[in-house]
């Protein structure tokens, strides 16, 4: 992934209002974050409650969307759709987002399953157990990061699809 300023970022939000995008609180470590390890940016709000955002690359420039956090919590431990992580570590929770375009002025909304901390793109990349001899750790952790990143593809391109 492309590094981007806060300004591109800004301008790159889809589905959001100007008053939204105002209202945009970059997370305190956003400095340091290392952009060519991700397959995308997410981040929560540190001053409003159940928002955060998320930040593509698409070939025609930076994808940004506001995400709103379900009030309540899935009743049980749940995986996250995006990076199927075995180990739990961290929790997933729902977030939904207005579609593109008239659809989204109407209020309809997508939402997923995603890692509560956005930690998939370190979780894709974490080698798995092996199981036998033989087995490629290398090649399944390249499938595991293609994957990701085809979902969270899918994802934005659901949420954008209904633009004009």
């Amino acid at each position: 992934m492309d590094s981007y300023t806060r300004d591109q970022i800004l301008a790159a939000f889809r589905g959001a209002t100007r008053s939204e995008v105002k209202k945009v609180t970059f997370a305190p470590d956003f400095d340091a974050v290392t952009f060519g390890k991700l397959e995308y940016y997410g981040w929560t709000d540190p001053k409003i409650p159940r928002r955060a955002y998320l930040l593509v690359d698409r070939p025609d420039g930076p994808v940004a969307l506001l995400l709103n956090r379900a009030a309540v919590k899935p009743r049980g431990r749940t995986m996250c759709t995006w990076c199927n992580d075995v180990n739990l570590t961290d929790e997933a929770v729902l977030y939904t987002v207005r579609r593109g375009g008239a659809a989204g002025r109407k209020g309809d909304t997508l939402g997923t399953l995603i890692c509560a901390n956005f930690g998939c793109s370190g979780n894709v990349r974490q080698l798995p157990p092996a199981y036998h001899r033989g087995t490629d750790l290398d090649l399944i952790r390249e499938q595991r990061v293609e994957e990701l990143r085809s979902k969270v593809h899918g994802f934005v391109d659901k949420v954008l699809s209904t633009e004009s």
